[in-house]
């Protein structure tokens, strides 16, 4: 199937496959990319094409407007990645990538469209736990910078000291919160594909019990696989992370 320049405007792929076993999905959390997982191609087998997910409002789609509602989002997604939604494919997120991946794999799902092997959510609560912070969006720059490296040391210094660089992570990074802070779980059935959780074992903003209450979330198989660290576990033990993503998709 030839590859539709949709689908290459939202996937990075690094390392292609003429024939793939399986694709992995890979979604990036608030203010993050697809660069997030540049790297992870070559820790996988020869027949997993890693394909990091590119959202508008970042990177080479800096111009275009970033998403704030997770369904439209979802439908999006739904429709760029139609195309690469011919061979086997497991999904993949971190924070708000992983509430992004499950809408996604609903959204497919109500398209009769084949959904994952395999759904991976990462340091995100269940979606119908609640986020016990208040929210954020609404504050002016300053101060919604000020709480967002308060609650998640998330912005790096160099961004942090360059004010050009902050005013330009801005737009997308308040879309991302508007996104987590708005969403509205709508009960559907469990998902019939199995779901692997991961979580940080000093995650202040994500309790073991939200990571645990994914499990009623699927008809299959559940497991949980906490990682040292707080909630960017996924960056300061991120060897580990990648080889039990490996482990779980050889489960395939």
């Amino acid at each position: 199937m030839l590859e539709k320049p949709l689908a290459s405007a939202w996937v990075l792929r690094l390392r292609r496959s003429t024939a793939p076993r399986l694709r992995l999905f890979c979604l990036p959390y608030a203010g993050g990319s697809a660069g997030l997982y540049r790297a992870w191609p070559e820790h996988f087998a020869p027949h997993i094409e890693v394909c990091p997910v590119r959202l508008p409002g970042r990177e080479a789609r800096l111009a275009e407007a970033p998403f704030t509602s997770g369904p439209a989002l979802a439908s999006a997604l739904a429709t760029a990645l139609e195309p690469l939604l011919d061979a086997p494919f497991a999904l993949f997120g971190h924070s708000m990538g992983a509430l992004a991946a499950f809408e996604l794999a609903r959204e497919l799902r109500r398209r009769g469209r084949p959904g994952p092997v395999r759904l991976l959510v990462s340091g995100a609560r269940a979606p119908h736990r609640p986020n016990p912070d208040p929210p954020v969006r609404h504050l002016p720059d300053a101060e919604f910078v000020a709480e967002v490296c308060r609650r998640y040391d998330a912005i790096p210094g160099a961004v942090l000291e360059n004010p050009e660089l902050v005013q330009l992570v801005l737009p997308s990074l308040k879309a991302d919160f508007t996104l987590v802070e708005t969403y509205a779980y709508a009960e559907e059935p469990p998902l019939g594909c199995p779901i692997s959780c991961f979580g940080g074992l000093d995650d202040e903003r994500v309790s073991r019990e939200d990571l645990e209450a994914w499990s009623g979330y699927t008809t299959a198989s559940f497991s949980l696989r906490m990682f040292p660290g707080g909630h960017f576990f996924l960056h300061s033990d991120e060897e580990s992370v990648r080889r039990t993503v490996s482990e779980e998709l050889a489960l395939v």
